[in-house]
């Protein structure tokens, strides 16, 4: 029998998520720290980091087939159970790409359906519009054909070659000081994220992440600095990025999803 965990707010008993039945209060040291994998060539690190009391990152990655996917979502802060709604859009992102990839829809309707379909699963969670759990949204597909990315906020993806410049496959949905101008939630209206695609012709990795990465290594050459020219791996890889945000101070929570890309053969 596993021992249930006593809440550090009421004393009462906290769920399986993290979240206390009696009080609803969200446990501090609830995924403080997390690591996944999809099949050999994909895994993802998040961590608190050492300002945040909760995470409220979530990361989700699969393989379907020929395909590996991933989705990274970041709560909004000023939104009631973030963690929640990052959570629950990661899982449903995910389910919905790897089926719909699986029937054989094309990358750009998958990642479409995938984001419409986290979006109302976040804003299910809404009591009402004034107080609706949010969340940034980015997601990936690495097949043999390319690298695709959809989002909405300011979660990015990034192509990482092994050799010659990277570049960001997203650009962040913000306006005056930063604010975000495009999210998923109850108060969203409709989820409408945008999709690029990238065919690279030599290996690399698609990188998915959120701010508390990117604030400390904002651009490829830099992400791709403090990854170093070691043996790639997707597991180490996550590992150091997240590892390089922590040493620089680590005030945000911290996620990075890395997926190992085979380079597509050029057209003959």
């Amino acid at each position: 029998m596993v021992a249930s965990m006593e809440c550090v707010r009421c004393g009462g008993t906290v769920a399986p998520d993290g979240v206390c039945w009696d009080c609803g209060a969200m446990q501090p040291a609830f995924r403080a720290h997390m690591e996944i994998t999809a099949g050999d060539g994909a895994a993802g690190v998040s961590d608190r980091g050492s300002r945040k009391a909760v995470n409220a990152d979530a990361l989700a990655l699969a393989t379907s087939g020929a395909w590996t996917v991933g989705v990274v979502c970041d709560g909004v802060s000023m939104s009631p159970r973030p963690e929640r709604a990052a959570q629950v859009a990661a899982e449903a992102g995910v389910a919905v790409l790897v089926a719909r990839l699986r029937e054989g829809v094309v990358p750009e309707v998958a990642l479409d359906e995938a984001a419409v379909r986290a979006g109302l699963a976040v804003s299910a969670l809404a009591m009402s519009r004034d107080a609706a759990p949010a969340c940034t949204f980015v997601a990936g597909v690495a097949g043999p054909e390319g690298v695709w990315s959809a989002w909405a906020g300011d979660s990015r993806a990034y192509w990482l070659p092994d050799d010659g410049p990277g570049m960001a496959l997203t650009e962040d949905d913000t306006g005056e000081h930063d604010a975000l101008t495009a999210w998923l939630g109850a108060d969203a209206g409709p989820v409408t994220a945008r999709v690029r695609s990238y065919r690279p012709l030599v290996p690399g990795r698609l990188l998915l992440c959120t701010d508390g990465l990117w604030r400390y290594l904002p651009d490829a050459a830099r992400l791709r600095a403090a990854l170093g020219r070691g043996r790639p791996d997707a597991r180490s890889d996550a590992r150091t990025l997240v590892g390089h945000a922590l040493d620089a101070g680590g005030q945000d929570n911290v996620t990075a999803a890395v997926i190992r890309v085979v380079a597509s053969p050029p057209a003959t």
